[in-house]
């Protein structure tokens, strides 16, 4: 019996044409088309994240501008501490708060404040120089980087932001920090500084650390106690005000005599 006839491949050009077959597609014609796909996603991102970008940038300043008048009722590390009690379950207040005006805050608290944590908050615009240039020769150095910012950083930190030490969170500060330094005046920092920034885990702005504290309304806030309540600000979860460690008070006795060398009430007055 005779072999059947062996079955040549049709020439590639030949192959699943007719009615009803798609040709293939090239490999050239794969690249083509894959290169028109990725131009059209390049195009979209081009045209669209600009635009995104830009309405995010707008609407954060006309929220900081707003703010130059509005006081905020929260603050965005009130927020997270509420959300932590609703989660454990505690009945307890999440935390305390109460805003108190400029007009009501004696001079010694931003005078402590400054002395304290940016000594040259008047006359820098959001970011400090000096302390950036020493940051960078410590970390150059091999110890670490240090903290550089200003009152008008932990202002934008405290009231928008989240803690930590990310790109992105660095990068968002700075975006705020700038916009509070064009739309608000320096009193106005330091008024909403002094209202939202932590003094323990649940004690944030003077006129609750002074009424826990103290005992006593803001207006009667002395040099000693204003001192002691600035002398927290770096670590606010570690130092007990309600116990005072020797370690804190030695820092509240330098932030006291700070204060007159400042100038007192002449370094407010060039705010």
């Amino acid at each position: 019996m005779a072999d059947p006839p062996t079955q040549v491949p049709a020439p590639a050009s030949e192959r699943l044409t007719g009615p009803g077959v798609a040709a293939p597609i090239a490999p050239a014609q794969w690249r083509l088309a894959l290169g028109g796909g990725a131009r059209r996603v390049a195009a979209w991102l081009l045209f669209a994240v600009p635009r995104v970008l830009g309405a995010l940038a707008l609407f954060s300043a006309l929220i900081v501008g707003a703010l130059r008048w509005i006081d905020p009722p929260v603050s965005s590390f009130m927020v997270r501490q509420a959300l932590a009690a609703w989660r454990a379950d505690r009945q307890a207040p999440a935390y305390y708060h109460t805003w108190v005006s400029w007009r009501r805050i004696p001079p010694v608290l931003p005078l402590a404040v400054i002395a304290g944590e940016d000594q040259r908050f008047a006359d820098h615009h959001g970011f400090d120089p000096v302390e950036i240039r020493a940051s960078l020769a410590v970390w150059r150095q091999g110890r670490g980087l240090r903290g550089a910012s200003t009152i008008t950083q932990q202002t934008a930190k405290n009231l928008f932001l989240w803690p930590g030490r990310s790109w992105l969170r660095k990068g968002l500060e700075a975006w705020f920090t700038a916009l509070i330094e064009v739309l608000w005046s320096k009193q106005r920092i330091l008024e909403v500084y002094l209202n939202i920034v932590q003094f323990s885990p649940s004690t944030y702005g003077v006129g609750a650390a002074s009424t826990r504290y103290f005992k006593r309304p803001v207006e009667a806030i002395t040099l000693n106690e204003a001192a002691l309540l600035a002398a927290v600000l770096p670590a606010p979860s570690a130092f007990r005000l309600e116990r005072p460690s020797v370690r804190l008070q030695r820092r509240a006795a330098w932030i006291a005599d700070q204060v007159p060398r400042l100038g007192g009430r002449r370094y407010l007055g060039r705010l």
